[in-house]
């Protein structure tokens, strides 16, 4: 299943992720994709609002991996995009089976451990302040949860 919606601000990419972010749960997987400055960064800040973050969420480009405690949840955003490969020092595969939702930044660096069920957030630049956002789901599980929220 696939929703394409329209944002013209990043208060609305910041809504739309929020809703998405009230239905997810500890184990779910998200994957954003898009090219540099897209809107990925303040997609997930909604999704941390959604699961109750009270943090600022920030890109965590440099660090690979940031935590954050929601009401229920972690959270836990990964942006891979200076990963240059798996390494042996870094276990990746530990945040699908933890206590929170994944967020992946960039997840072609390890598309081969990838669970085969998550949501694909992919977020076009159209222009300045206009995205378009592409929702689809992998798995039944993600489409059911496509087909309860209200995004359209």
């Amino acid at each position: 299943m696939q929703i394409k919606l329209s944002s013209n601000s990043n208060e609305k990419t910041i809504q739309i992720g929020k809703i998405i972010g009230e239905n997810l749960h500890a184990k779910d997987v998200v994957l954003l994709v898009g090219d540099l400055s897209a809107g990925k960064t303040t997609f997930t800040k909604g999704l941390g609002l959604g699961l109750g973050v009270k943090k600022v969420i920030n890109s965590p480009t440099f660090t690979i991996v940031k935590e954050y405690q929601g009401s229920n949840y972690k959270l836990y955003h990964l942006d891979l995009y200076r990963l240059n490969g798996l390494g042996d020092d870094f276990d990746l595969e530990e945040y699908f089976e933890s206590d929170g939702v994944v967020v992946i930044e960039w997840p072609h660096q390890i598309e081969e451990l990838i669970p085969s069920n998550y949501l694909e957030v992919d977020i076009r630049r159209i222009d300045e302040n206009n995205r378009e956002i592409t929702i689809t789901s992998h798995g039944k599980y993600y489409e059911d949860l496509l087909q309860r929220l209200n995004l359209c």
